[in-house]
């Protein structure tokens, strides 16, 4: 198959004020984010996968493929606790035309390595849509170690890994693997290691920040692939700041809707249980005001 690259957006899910998907808001995210030249990425940590339901899940894929009408790629995460709903997510996700999915680790359960192998397997061999390992252990409590997802990645329906684990040393681990053959690619998580991830041979990015500054985000990548370094580097150094900025108050994705809110405050707010307080919601929306950015 055609290898996926470029930068996608995982992309916020809107709510009302109660609580219900907001459908419409959703479609101007996806036109916004398609705007800037961004892939998107649904259902994932700051799309609030884990404040979704089953069905929510899917009627989000469903949105942004619509949305989407073919401009850019859409990929969906579809990780569940067991092996048996993530199959069965990943099932219903594949008929709506999403170009692969992803899937974290199992949450909850603690898992060795040999879980992880045979969890993942289970689901590519169950799906017809392409699989990506998904690394995110500060949320799932399990890690995908390189050796496993060197093991995984010659199963003929894995064709990478979103690694988010937010350490250079973890990215370099999965980076070494793709490096060596042409059939699994690695897409970076952390925002702050966007260009680095492109220089040694990442396929490409999946952005939460990248709900706030969509444009800044896609310049990274655009000026590296154009091969001016200066200018991919000088749009590294504002997205890493806005990231620094940002995540220091606490909970990223939660920070990420409230900053673009207050933007754009028809994406509504992060499901309870998440509060933000007015001292924090203060400085946030003044890091909102000077970094949000619209898109054609």
């Amino acid at each position: 198959m055609t290898r996926i690259k470029g930068t996608f957006v995982a992309i916020v899910t809107p709510f009302d004020k109660n609580e219900a998907l907001d459908a419409g808001a959703l479609r101007r995210q996806v036109e916004r984010q398609i705007g800037a030249g961004n892939g998107i990425f649904c259902a994932g940590t700051n799309g609030e996968f884990y404040a979704l339901s089953f069905a929510e899940k899917v009627e989000v894929a469903r949105i942004c493929v619509e949305a989407a009408a073919g401009r850019q790629p859409v990929l969906a995460h579809i990780g569940e606790i067991s092996t048996h709903q993530t199959i069965a997510l990943g099932r219903e996700v594949q008929k709506l035309g999403v170009k692969a999915v992803s899937a974290i680790t199992p949450s909850f359960i603690a898992c060795s390595q040999d879980e992880l192998i045979d969890h993942y397997r289970k689901v590519a061999d169950a799906l017809s849509v392409p699989v990506y390992l998904y690394n995110i252990p500060a949320r799932t409590g399990n890690t995908i170690a390189p050796e496993t997802a060197r093991i995984l990645a010659d199963h003929p329906n894995i064709i990478g890994i979103k690694d988010s684990a937010g350490s250079q040393e973890s990215l370099d681990g999965f980076l070494e693997i793709a490096r060596a053959r042409d059939d699994f690619d690695v897409l970076v998580g952390p925002d702050s290691l966007i260009l680095h991830g492109l220089k040694n041979g990442a396929a490409g990015n999946i952005s939460g920040l990248g709900n706030v500054s969509p444009v800044t985000l896609n310049a990274i990548s655009t000026a590296f692939e154009a091969g001016d370094l200066a200018a991919a580097e000088a749009a590294q150094t504002r997205f890493s700041a806005l990231r620094k900025d940002l995540y220091a108050f606490g909970f990223p994705p939660a920070l990420v809707k409230r900053a673009l809110r207050h933007a754009m405050p028809e994406v509504g707010a992060s499901r309870a249980p998440v509060l933000i307080s007015a001292e924090v919601d203060a400085q946030v929306a003044a890091i909102s005001a000077a970094n949000a950015e619209a898109t054609a």
